[in-house]
C-alpha cells in the first residue's frame, strides 16, 4: 500500500503532507478510497510509530526546507491506538452533548497523549463537530497498546458533559477488536450498543 501511495503522489506531482486511504479485504487485496491533501485527525498514530513530528515537518516543507530523511528510512515500530473522545451520548443514538466542562482529569504517563483544547470551565457549544479530544497511546505490542488505552480511558474524567469514553472502552474490549479480526460492519455485528 505504501508503494502504491508513493506512486500515486508522484503521478499527480503532489508535494506536502497528505493521506491516501485504502480498504483492505480478507484476501489481502486493497482498494483506493480517497486522498486527503492535509493532515488527518489520526496523524498522531504516524507520529508515534515513526517518531516524526508531522506538523513540524509540514510547516518546514512549506517554508522550503528539504526533508533530512526519505521514506525508506522511516520504519514504523510498535503499535499506536487513537480514540476520538466526542461530546455525545452513544447510548442515546449519539445525541450531542453541550455544556460546561466541570472537573477535567487528563491521563498521563509514558507514551500517553491527549490532544485537546478543552479545560475546566470550557463551554462545549452545540454548533460544531462533537470531537473534544484525541487520546493516543503507544506501546511495543498491539495487546500492550490496547491495555494502555483501556487504562487511559479509565483515567480520563470529563464532567459536566456527556462523552463516549465508556463506549470506546467497550469497543476495545470486544473480542473481534482484541483479536484484530473485525471489518467495516464491526459495530453493527458486535454487541457494542
Amino acid at each position: 500500500m505504501a508503494e502504491v501511495a508513493v506512486r500515486a503522489c508522484r503521478a499527480v506531482g503532489y508535494r506536502g503532507a497528505g493521506t491516501l486511504e485504502f480498504l483492505y479485504d480478507e484476501d489481502g487485496n486493497f482498494y483506493f478510497m480517497e486522498m486527503n491533501t492535509r493532515l488527518q485527525v489520526e496523524h498522531p498514530i504516524t507520529e508515534m510509530v515513526t517518531g516524526i513530528d508531522l506538523v513540524k515537518w509540514q510547516i518546514r516543507i512549506a517554508a522550503g526546507t528539504a526533508l533530512p530523511f526519505c521514506n525508506e528510512e522511516l520504519i514504523p515500530t510498535g503499535h499506536s491506538i487513537e480514540c476520538r473522545i466526542n461530546a455525545e451520548n452513544p447510548y442515546q443514538n449519539f445525541r450531542p452533548s453541550s455544556g460546561t466542562v466541570g472537573m477535567l482529569h487528563v491521563p498521563g504517563g509514558p507514551w500517553v497523549r491527549f490532544d485537546t483544547a478543552i479545560y475546566q470551565g470550557y463551554t462545549i457549544p452545540p454548533y460544531y463537530d462533537s470531537l473534544i479530544g484525541k487520546l493516543i497511546v503507544y506501546a511495543k505490542t498491539r495487546d500492550e497498546a490496547i491495555r494502555k488505552m483501556k487504562a487511559a480511558l479509565c483515567e480520563l474524567i470529563v464532567e459536566g458533559i456527556g462523552h463516549d469514553a465508556d463506549y470506546v472502552s467497550e469497543i476495545l474490549s470486544a473480542e473481534a477488536f482484541e483479536n484484530g479480526r473485525y471489518t467495516t460492519d464491526f459495530l453493527e455485528a458486535s454487541n457494542v450498543i
